[in-house]
């Protein structure tokens, strides 16, 4: 899920301005465009609730506050650092782009740096389905959302990005959750979830939240998972069948007893062996039933997040305009 916000009035944009350390605003039109997928994954990397915020504002939409911030070409970027604007970009210019995104970067890893927030940490705003354990924060934030995928999923309940999102799942704010935001496996109870870092990351816990319909009349419903094996820093996506054969890095048996009552398992990981951690594969072996489907609503990574990686769509874009 991306971390920008779409913003549609300008009482909206200057609270966000003066509510928030660093902004990045962006006024577009094509969402085709090399620098808005660019501007998206600069806000998954670098966004943090309150203190770093991302905004954007198609001007077909809203051409009253494209005139009002004198936007005659798009994508025009302007950065505001502490209620001052500091910089403004026109135009789908790469070298004026990879510029401006280095002087924000700078800027927002120097903030973080000497204490003003963390990467991922949880606000208000963000739902953990169990309390932090002590001296490790949220570190979900650091996926790289264009990268995960999940094999074996029903394309009837949601897609991979809901398993992040911050907010609390429908089915625990409305009883049966109407809005899809979970997934289920599709032709048996397996599911395969490949998750890439942006930063090498220390991971303490795997909180799992798994919320399926209390029917014990049918057979249908879906199941919390059972055995899970983790790998880590593999390159890519493992298949079904090599997942079965490779020996994890650590497999895990959840019972009735690991769940809390409105249904998240908070499962410690052997931190030893998940002290520099640049991907994770998630494999859900089985269900805790008789059903062919499992379903999971959130997942949360908890741990700390080091060295941050080099984001591949921004040095191409360096590279392009040499």
């Amino acid at each position: 899920m991306s971390k920008s916000v779409s913003m549609s009035s300008s009482a909206g944009i200057k609270d966000l301005i003066q509510n928030s350390r660093l902004v990045f605003l962006l006024f577009y039109i094509d969402t085709g465009s090399p620098a808005y997928g660019v501007y998206e994954d600069i806000s998954n990397a670098l966004s943090v609730p309150n203190f770093i915020s991302f905004a954007k504002v198609n001007v077909l939409e809203h051409n009253e506050l494209g005139a009002e911030y004198q936007i005659t070409k798009t994508p025009t970027f302007i950065y505001f650092n502490n209620g001052k604007l500091v910089e403004k970009v026109h135009g789908d210019d790469p070298r004026q782009l990879n510029s401006l995104v280095k002087k924000f970067q700078a800027d927002a890893e120097k903030f973080i740096k000497d204490g003003g927030a963390k990467p991922g940490a949880s606000s208000a705003s963000n739902w953990l389905g169990a309390e932090l354990p002590r001296g490790y924060g949220d570190v979900t934030s650091q996926i790289e959302l264009q990268r995960c995928e999940l094999l074996n999923v029903d394309s009837e309940a949601g897609g991979v990005r809901v398993l992040f999102e911050a907010s609390k799942p429908s089915a625990l704010s409305g009883g049966k959750g109407t809005s899809k935001d979970w997934v289920e496996s599709d032709t048996d109870e397996q599911l395969m979830l490949f998750m890439p870092f942006q930063s090498v990351l220390k991971l303490h816990t795997l909180q799992i939240t798994s919320l399926p319909p209390q029917d014990d009349d049918d057979d249908e419903a879906p199941m919390r998972p059972r055995t899970i094996k983790l790998f880590s820093n593999k390159p890519h996506n493992l298949g079904f069948d090599e997942a079965e054969d490779m020996a994890a890095t650590q497999t895990i048996e959840l019972s009735d007893k690991d769940w809390s009552a409105e249904g998240t398992a908070n499962v410690p990981l052997r931190y030893v062996k998940f002290q520099n951690v640049t991907s994770l594969v998630m494999f859900i072996v089985d269900g805790d039933g008789d059903s062919e489907k499992v379903r999971l609503d959130r997942l949360r990574l908890i741990g700390e997040a080091g060295e941050k990686r080099e984001m591949g769509k921004l040095e191409k874009i360096g590279d392009g305009a040499e």
